[in-house]
């Protein structure tokens, strides 16, 4: 049994073939034009509010352990300078370079202080965010505590350059 190809293609052929005016028109009805304005309200700005007097008391408390400890830094940073310069060129393991290491590990502690500071002044931070309350006064402290933090590290880098 042969199939004649013209027969089966006649079908659909036959459905493209179809008058123009059974269909509807795809233009714009007059019910889809837009008509009228909207005017979108401005949005009222969110005023977080004030910072509680509990965080308040521990700001004050953060920054003043971090200030002691930026103190004790710079109070420690001199002789320091004196035993790694003292120990410039020294071998590795030599009393020279381990009195030098133990000054800087000095600094070190003194400097862990000021970073366990900042470090709850971050977790006073996000709590303050995610609570949607005032952040200005909390990132200041912040600021200044990094800034104490910051100089520390770059002391501490440059001693420990120069042991090397």
């Amino acid at each position: 049994m042969r199939f004649n190809r013209a027969l089966l293609l006649a079908p659909l052929l036959a459905a493209c073939a179809t008058p123009d005016g059974e269909y509807p028109s795809l233009a714009l009805r007059e019910a889809e034009r837009v008509t009228g304005s909207f005017e979108p309200t401005a949005p009222t700005p969110y005023v977080p509010p004030p910072t509680p007097a509990t965080v308040v008391d521990q700001l004050g408390r953060l920054e003043a352990e971090a200030a002691s400890a930026h103190q004790a830094f710079l109070a420690e940073t001199a002789a320091a300078r004196r035993t790694v310069a003292s120990a410039q060129g020294a071998a590795f393991g030599s009393d020279g370079w381990a009195r030098a290491s133990v000054a800087i590990a000095g600094l070190e502690g003194a400097r862990s202080r000021a970073m366990i500071a900042l470090a709850d002044l971050d977790r006073l931070l996000v709590d303050a965010a995610v609570e949607g309350g005032e952040l200005d006064r909390i990132a200041a402290v912040r600021n200044t505590v990094t800034a104490q933090v910051d100089e520390q590290n770059s002391t501490i880098e440059s001693l420990l350059r120069s042991l090397r």
